[in-house]
């Protein structure tokens, strides 16, 4: 696995690729938006590790170009912390934030998460059905089930389920679900989602209080939970 690291900090490049390197990844390193955008078209990466403050391209300039051409998962590292981030890196296209300072422990467990979240995906693409648990999703005939029992679903309630599964176990911004699901034109209206959340949780959730699948990120969005991270 190739990962490419962009940022401007010496010592933080120093530290990620001793980290990386001993856990067996192949480094390759940038100090600027513009090397990092370079580097990911000459030689690309299976992921890129990315800081947001950097002079010239900035971590949001970087992202936004990054996705014009490529899924590469994006794990942003950053000392900017506030919510605005978060969610305009999201929204970018970012698979997942994590703030300095960091531990690699935990920078690796999240490169594994990102990994092994797109391997899934490609693999399901082709699939008719998907299963978490007792729920599963018939995409061949829109039919959803909850322990052999078939669930009724609007349309609308489908499209988001199915939207969400698409990005399971990473954070997916009230945005990107509102523009995905309703339109760009809809992008600002969260009453439309939480009512809609609502109402998927009565219909799947064992407890809507504390949901099992539908989890929520304040402020932010929402992230289903399949496979092994149902289990945390």
């Amino acid at each position: 696995m190739r990962v490419l690291i962009v940022d401007d900090e010496p010592q933080i490049i120093r530290a990620l690729r001793a980290g990386l390197e001993r856990a067996g990844y192949t480094v390759l390193a940038a100090a600027s938006g513009e090397e990092g955008l370079n580097l990911a078209a000459q030689q690309p990466p299976d992921l890129v590790i990315l800081d947001l403050a950097m002079p010239g391209t900035d971590g949001f300039g970087v992202c936004r170009e990054l996705r014009k051409w490529t899924k590469i998962p994006i794990i942003v590292l950053s000392v900017r912390d506030s919510e605005e981030d978060k969610i305009m890196a999201l929204d970018l296209g970012a698979d997942d934030f994590l703030t300095k300072p960091f531990g690699v422990g935990e920078l690796l467990a999240r490169m594994r998460a990102v990994l092994r979240r797109l391997a899934n995906n490609e693999e399901d693409s082709n699939q008719p059905v998907f299963t978490a648990g007792d729920l599963e999703v018939d995409y061949v005939h829109r039919q959803v089930r909850l322990a052999g029992s078939e669930i009724h679903l609007t349309p609308k309630e489908y499209d988001l389920l199915t939207c969400m599964i698409h990005y399971r176990n990473r954070v997916i911004t009230h945005r990107q679900l509102l523009s995905k699901v309703w339109g760009a034109e809809f992008a600002d209206d969260t009453h439309t989602l939480r009512v809609h959340v609502a109402n998927l949780r009565n219909k799947l959730e064992a407890d809507p209080a504390r949901p099992h699948f539908i989890r929520t990120e304040p402020r932010i969005g929402y992230r289903f939970l399949a496979d092994e991270d149902n289990a945390s």
